[in-house]
């Protein structure tokens, strides 16, 4: 079965063609960053008019860069939720008219379901049930992942997501957004335990998460240095700070994974790509004996090739739409 798949949840326009649910034909994205670094976020407003000007292009080089034909399409998956709602519309839009006009269904794919389908992609053999962390700049969750359509989240964060609060972090500092990758870089070599930062526990929730009071205490860590003329080691600060998110993450993760019982979990999510996390989840599942499954690097931001692999299953289950779908800013993912 070949998908074409779109994905325009936030500041990515994305298309790629995805065979059989496992193996990408091609993935064409087309990133925003440059245009929103200036305002140190994303502009949805200006997301949205990007999505416009870039989703048909885009779709149509996914299909030349895999060598088919529109005639050969037999479905187009796109994400309807969660994200920013203009730029969500924006592809669930275009997936309805080229759906209509190929007279092919269009299949609707919640985009945390996507990242999660990118692990599929990077590990063929993997298969549900397993628990999985979906770490990213609007999520942060355990989900046990039953089977292909079916979830439950175990735990979520209460407030800010991770990826939210290294954004945040990096714009104080300057050092560039989206503010993952900066943060990661500048913390290699950096002493993780320079810096005294808070690990919050939900009490009664031992599964959830809080990072409200890690962004707090950062923020005004860096602040009281330049109020007091303190020079901030940037590295060990960067490293503290990658250290107290995944020290948030991971014990929850593998105790999750500890009462599931299924022996294996995964990591999903932008967040996926930092390497403290990579490497202390490693250590973890040494330990405990679990499988540990990460995706590619180039697969933990947002694409659609994540989207076409999910998008492949929802179709297995049944999960199409017609044309009176809708999108969503935000949506449960256990309801798909």
């Amino acid at each position: 079965m070949l998908i074409l798949a779109i994905e325009s949840s936030c500041d990515e326009t994305a298309a790629a063609v995805v065979q059989d649910g496992r193996a990408v034909r091609s993935s064409c994205v087309a990133s925003q960053i440059e245009m929103h670094t200036i305002y140190g976020g994303v502009v949805p407003e200006i997301a949205s008019r990007r999505h416009v000007e870039a989703v048909t292009v885009l779709a149509q080089q996914a299909l030349e860069q895999a060598g088919a034909a529109r005639s050969d399409l037999d479905a187009v998956a796109v994400t309807y939720a969660p994200g920013l709602i203009g730029a969500v519309l924006v592809g669930v839009n275009f997936a309805k008219a080229a759906a209509y006009a190929l007279g092919v269904p269009v299949i609707p794919v919640h985009h945390v379901r996507g990242h999660i389908a990118a692990n599929y992609i990077t590990h063929r053999s993997l298969e549900p049930p397993f628990v999985c962390l979906c770490v990213s700049g609007g999520t942060t969750a355990i989900v046990d992942v039953r089977d292909y359509t079916e979830m439950e989240v175990l735990g979520s964060t209460r407030d800010d997501a991770a990826g939210e609060c290294f954004d945040k972090v990096a714009r104080v500092l300057g050092i560039g957004y989206p503010g993952g990758a900066p943060m990661d870089r500048l913390s290699r070599g950096g002493d993780p335990a320079r810096y005294e930062l808070p690990r919050a526990h939900v009490q009664g929730a031992e599964l959830d998460m809080s990072f409200s009071g890690l962004k707090t205490a950062a923020l005004n860590l860096i602040h009281n240095a330049a109020q007091k003329g303190e020079e901030l080691s940037l590295p060990d600060f960067a490293a503290s700070f990658g250290q107290a998110v995944s020290d948030s993450l991971v014990p929850r993760l593998m105790e999750a994974s500890r009462r599931r019982g299924y022996g294996r979990v995964a990591v999903a999510g932008g967040v996926a790509a930092n390497s403290r996390l990579r490497a202390d989840l490693t250590a973890a599942c040494a330990r405990s004996g679990d499988s540990l499954y990460l995706p590619d690097l180039k697969l933990c931001g947002d694409n659609a090739a994540m989207i076409g692999c999910q998008g492949y299953y929802e179709w297995k289950a049944g999960h199409t739409a017609g044309l009176d779908l809708n999108g969503y800013a935000t949506r449960d993912i256990a309801l798909g």
